[in-house]
């Protein structure tokens, strides 16, 4: 598995994950999130593996179609980006500004 992928898809499921079905969320999380195997996650469902990767393959297209219209995790990597690029800004233009960085301090903050 790809671990770009692998990290983008937990991601989509951080923001989306409770538009899925419960059935569709357990199936990403223990592929994405756990690492089970096809066949592993087969075994405690009781169903094929193609049933699996049937369901792990639909719900990653659902996912992307989610991102797709709504944007949510793209648009939080370009806040994440720029907050990182103006507190470098801040930390090497005016490092003794004590408003300046609480006001930074603050953003980052509210991104968690």
């Amino acid at each position: 598995m790809e671990l770009e992928k692998t990290n983008y898809i937990n991601a989509l499921l951080e923001f989306y994950g409770p538009l899925l079905t419960k059935k569709q969320a357990n199936y990403l999380e223990l592929y994405y999130a756990d690492d089970f195997s096809l066949g592993e996650i087969a075994e405690n469902f009781h169903v094929s593996r193609q049933a699996v990767y049937d369901n792990i393959r639909r719900s990653e297209k659902i996912l992307e179609g989610y991102e797709d219209k709504l944007r949510l995790y793209a648009t939080y990597q370009t806040r994440n980006d720029q907050l990182d690029e103006l507190q470098s800004y801040v930390n090497k233009t005016y490092p003794n500004d004590k408003r300046l960085t609480e006001l930074v301090n603050t953003l980052e903050t509210e991104e968690e």
